[in-house]
Parts: C-alpha cells; sequence; structure tokens
C-alpha cells in the first residue's frame, strides 16, 4: 500500500550512459522524479546537499571522491536512501550487502533494478530511513569488516552487457553456448542467436568460471557441459561437436586439456 508521496531520486554516476540507463528506467515510473543528476563526487555532494532527494543512485567508482568519500562528506545521518552502483561484486558484496544496503551491480537487468527500486521505496514510505543510516554509519566505521580480497572466492560474470541498434542487452552467461573470436571482437552465441561485444577473447576468458567454460582453441571458448562428441580427424586435427550439432575445432595444444575434462582416454 503507497502513501501517495512522490519519490525524489537524484543519479550519480561518472559516466553519461550510466545516468540515462537509470534516468530511463526510472522514467517508466510516473510516480518518481529524477530531480538531478551528478556525474562526480563533488557535484554529488553539493545535489545531496541542495536537493534533498529521498533515494540517490551512487556510483562507488568515480575520479576524486568515489561513493563512500560522498556518504562521508555529507555524513550518514544526514544520507538518502542510498542504492550503491558498481562494475564489480567484490566492492558489493564486501562493503554493502552485509550492511542491509541495496546494490546494483553492472550490468544489470531490469528485474534487478525493479526489485531495489522497490526495496528503496518501502523503506521511504514506512520511514525506516533512520534505520538503514544507522547501518550505513556501521559500513563507514568498518563494522562488520569487509572480507579481504584474497579470502574471498573469484567473482566471474553472470551478464554481459551488448549494445545492439542503440538498445543494450543484457545476455546471462548462462545462456551462453560458445564465444568465438572476430578481430577486436567477440561473437556470443546464444541457441539460434549471436551478439557482438567489443572485447577480446582473451579477457572473456579471464571473466567466466573456468568450471564452465574452457578455451579450446585461440579462437574459441564453449561452454563443457553441451560437448556431445570429441572427433579425432585425419592430420591430427580435432575437432568437438555440441549437443546442437556445431562443430568447432580444437587446438593441439588443448586438446589434451581438454580430453582430461571431458574424461576421454587418449
Amino acid at each position: 500500500m503507497t502513501t501517495g508521496k512522490r519519490l525524489r531520486v537524484l543519479i550519480v554516476d561518472d559516466e553519461l550512459l550510466g545516468r540515462e540507463r537509470v534516468a530511463s528506467l526510472l522514467r517508466e515510473h510516473p510516480d518518481v522524479d529524477v530531480v538531478g543528476m551528478a556525474g562526480d563526487g563533488n557535484a554529488a555532494v553539493d545535489a545531496i546537499r541542495d536537493l534533498h532527494p529521498d533515494v540517490v543512485f551512487l556510483d562507488y567508482e568515480m575520479p576524486g571522491r568515489n561513493g563512500l568519500d560522498v556518504v562521508r562528506e555529507i555524513g550518514a545521518e544526514h544520507m538518502p536512501v542510498t542504492i550503491f552502483i558498481t562494475a564489480h561484486d567484490e566492492h558489493a558484496l564486501s562493503a554493502f550487502e552485509v550492511s542491509a544496503l541495496d546494490y546494483l551491480v553492472k550490468p544489470f537487468d531490469d528485474e534487478r533494478f525493479e526489485q531495489t527500486l522497490k526495496r528503496a521505496r518501502r523503506v521511504v514510505e514506512l520511514n525506516q530511513v533512520d534505520r538503514l543510516r544507522e547501518q550505513l554509519l556501521s559500513v563507514l566505521q568498518g563494522q562488520p569488516s569487509p572480507q579481504r580480497s584474497s579470502d574471498r572466492p573469484p567473482q566471474y560474470l553472470e551478464r554481459i552487457a551488448v549494445e545492439t541498434k542503440g538498445k543494450i542487452r543484457v545476455v546471462p552467461v548462462a545462456q551462453i553456448d560458445y564465444i568465438l573470436a572476430s578481430d577486436v571482437y567477440a561473437e556470443l552465441y546464444v541457441g539460434d542467436r549471436r551478439y557482438i561485444v567489443r572485447e577480446s577473447l582473451n579477457s572473456l576468458e579471464q571473466k567466466l568460471d573456468p568450471k564452465v567454460f574452457m578455451r579450446i582453441h585461440r579462437s574459441a571458448i564453449v561452454r563443457l557441459e553441451l560437448v556431445d562428441l570429441f572427433l579425432k580427424g585425419e592430420g591430427g586435427d580435432y575437432e568437438v561437436q555440441l549437443k546442437n550439432g556445431t562443430r568447432l575445432r580444437v587446438s593441439r595444444t588443448r586438446r589434451e586439456a581438454l580430453e582430461q575434462r571431458l574424461g576421454v582416454s587418449g
């Protein structure tokens, strides 16, 4: 049940596309007013003091003052409901989740954003902002202490943002069958669909869970559970055939490791 109060929102992100992404999602809500946008920490401090928003979407990583620096400058006791935005799970999981503050990890999908906005709205309507401020203050004071990065398991990509025809589509990694190199780009194959991202295969390989994906050739990464056949051709060439019939080359230097992963005897 809502109180009829309009939600005043401030967006802080050093990337224009990031600000516009949040703003476009907020425009779908007629009872939400975007009262301002800021592109750096100093502007964020001024906007929070001048505009008194109910909610602020606050980028963690910005040149100069980052998100936590903004909170320190304003003072946790004077902050609106704060939703951190970060490109790295490690920041969110170590500092924000434990404090019951919400966060968005780029690239986030529409459903995740809606859940976050709904939670923020409920906090404002139920007048629970003071409780969240206390939790935010505990983060700034180091209680509970964030886990050191060396103690945390590595975080792997869960989503990949793909720009097509001026729109950004979020492709869940769990739906990707295989990835091929294409010059400076990579081609993501999801069923019968192909998406192109401006990222090298080397870069993607480092971000994908090695228990799920494997680089089988300098130009190919495959989801291991989809491998149906391991084919040995003439002249020492090898291929894998996926369950959908797609065949991909296997380099000689990666053959032995692939055989071990698949449980294939040499």
